[in-house]
């Protein structure tokens, strides 16, 4: 199950939510997204676990807890859906 995590603090690593999320079962993949110029953390990412029992226990345990200070929401993740790239600012 794909899981998404909003309100990350900025200074949260990808190895921290591994292991945030690892308490409660077997982690595939974790992924903070950041910007593509500065590389600094847009504040969200998605964690992916292989059993949707042990997914669902995390999000019914870990959302509107805190993580480094901050109360961080998580849910399942919706399906991307195609979205037209913007335009660069400049």
């Amino acid at each position: 199950m794909n899981i998404y995590v909003g309100n990350l603090s900025f200074n949260v690593t990808e190895d921290e939510l591994k292991e945030a999320f690892g308490e409660f079962g077997e982690v595939t993949t974790v992924k903070i997204i950041t910007d593509g110029y500065t590389g600094r953390s847009k504040g969200f990412g998605f964690v992916e676990m292989t059993n949707d029992a042990e997914a669902e226990a995390a999000i019914k345990e870990l959302n509107s807890s805190s993580l480094k200070e901050r109360s961080i929401t998580v849910n399942q993740a919706r399906p991307r859906t195609d979205r037209p790239r913007r335009k660069p600012r400049y």
